[in-house]
């Protein structure tokens, strides 16, 4: 089934335990913090589901009906190319800036039941369980997020030596129905508009930290279960001319925890087993294929930031000077570099059995580079743009006023545009690359899939390293002390 945007909205009001500043949402599709963004979500299942769209955003299923491409499990390079078309398309609705849409983690998923035998060899049951709730989350079209990640505290102790040892989501208790999850977990992206999580971890885990190595699926209206929300910067974006970004975009960052929650046998993927829980992600494509989707979101992301450095350029009038088209050339180059690596990883994929799975060495040198280069792309945007960033009317409000207005129409001159359209243009911009909702994306930009060195680490563990080393025993082998002769070397003192 391909869902609309208005049953999307509607599956939200099912009763799930919103929390911001300190109270209970409640309708989360009605509340100010949240609704415009459950819009921006809504428009991408409508874009989907048009008929016009469907060859690009869809694919048959075993069955003969259609699904999300989000879903698609490649067969050949092809068709990983046609998914990825689809997943540019859908990130250019947002420009990049919706992190965990809903083809994040369904690629992720996906990744797993590419790598299904991995979990038969584990446990066969588990591996029915994850097989069927792929397919029910598929052809229910839902949008899942996950938390993977165990919270802070002290992390020079693992999840078992805490003070709190139920400060981590884990095993409490286990019965003929399931598994009993008390703790707290982290990042839950997008989960206030979300339909349901997916809830494991991918960090290292030590002996004793057993109960922790678990991975299922739940509603975000499970009982017991509390999403305690961040700051929401929709609700302080005070009109979309103001905050064109934040008020649209802002998919929200969550904490959550379970109280005791129950999850029923057939959404448990793995019960308490540190092995299998990393090797879902890496011995499977779950890893490749999930990060593979956010390059392609960045690709596009990364497109949007160097147009919006061309028009700063071209609206300050200085587009044509030696310095600042530099400035572009450079921003040009990092763009292809993206652009280069995405479909790099496609060019270089492989078969695993019946799937074609990018290639992971081009994916982590993508993510060592790219953590690195975000921040240093809205550096070299803050630059460009100057003190134009700040020189701006306070608000919409100021174009009210017609004293005002005048004001500003002689204050916001530009050779390119009216002053409402320079105006509009770095109030975009500061959106961007200046506001909070713009500090926000700097930061998830350079953490989402880890610190440094671990990305540089799977860069370390999947490069050919093999390749480079016999060109060297090649070149040390082709000559030896043996060979050479006194009188030589004493002509060459």
């Amino acid at each position: 089934m391909l869902k609309t945007g208005a049953q999307h909205i509607e599956a939200l009001r099912d009763g799930r335990q919103v929390f911001i500043n300190g109270a209970v949402a409640g309708d989360v599709t009605a509340h100010p913090a949240f609704r415009e963004t459950v819009r921006s979500l809504a428009r991408l299942y409508d874009f989907q589901s048009e008929e016009r769209n469907r060859a690009l955003m869809t694919c048959e299923t075993e069955s003969g009906d259609r699904a999300s491409r989000i879903w698609q499990m490649p067969a050949s390079y092809a068709e990983l190319v046609e998914r990825r078309k689809a997943l540019e398309t859908w990130a250019t609705l947002h420009c990049g800036f919706l992190g965990r849409a809903p083809d994040h983690v369904a690629s992720c998923l996906s990744g797993m039941m590419m790598g299904i035998d991995v979990f038969r060899d584990h446990d066969p049951k588990r591996a029915d369980a994850l097989a069927d709730y792929y397919r029910h989350a598929r052809d229910s079209d839902l949008y899942l997020t996950y938390v993977i990640i165990n919270p802070q505290a002290d992390r020079s102790k693992t999840a078992s030596q805490q003070q709190d040892r139920t400060l981590t989501a884990g095993v409490v208790d286990q019965d003929a129905e399931g598994l009993t999850i008390r703790g707290a977990k982290m990042l839950a992206t997008g989960a206030i508009m979300a339909n349901e999580v997916l809830v494991t971890c991918i960090q290292p885990l030590s002996e004793g930290d057993e109960p922790y190595a678990v991975s299922f699926a739940i509603p975000m209206n499970a009982r017991g279960m509390t999403i305690m929300s961040r700051k929401s910067y929709e609700e302080h974006a005070v009109s979309v001319f103001d905050n064109p970004l934040a008020s649209r975009f802002d998919e929200n960052d969550a904490v959550l925890y379970f109280d005791d929650v129950k999850v029923p046998w057939d959404r448990v993927f793995i019960n308490q087993d540190i092995k299998m829980c990393q090797r879902q992600f890496h011995g499977t494509p779950a890893h490749v294929l999930q990060n593979y989707q956010a390059q392609i979101r960045l690709m596009v992301k990364m497109r949007f930031l160097s147009g919006l450095a061309h028009r700063i350029a071209e609206t300050n009038g200085i587009v044509n000077f030696p310095q600042v088209r530099e400035i572009l050339g450079s921003l040009a180059a990092q763009n292809a570099m993206v652009d280069a690596f995405v479909h790099a990883m496609e060019v270089k994929g492989q078969m695993r059995g019946r799937y074609f799975i990018p290639d992971a060495h081009m994916l982590y040198s993508a993510q060592v580079l790219t953590q690195k280069l975000y921040p240093a792309v809205i550096s070299t945007l803050r630059e460009l743009a100057g003190g134009g960033l700040i020189m701006l009317p306070s608000s919409v409000a100021d174009f009210a006023d017609p004293q005002l207005k005048e004001l500003i129409e002689r204050t916001q001159q530009s050779p390119a545009t009216s002053a409402e359209g320079r105006v509009k243009l770095f109030k975009l911009a500061w959106d961007a690359i200046g506001s909070e909702f713009a500090s926000r994306h700097t930061q998830y930009e350079m953490f989402y899939a880890g610190a440094n060195f671990v990305t540089t680490n799977h860069s370390f563990r999947t490069f050919d390293w093999h390749s480079g080393t016999r060109l060297v025993d090649q070149m040390l082998d082709s000559y030896s002390l043996e060979g050479e002769r006194p009188a030589d070397a004493a002509v060459a003192a």
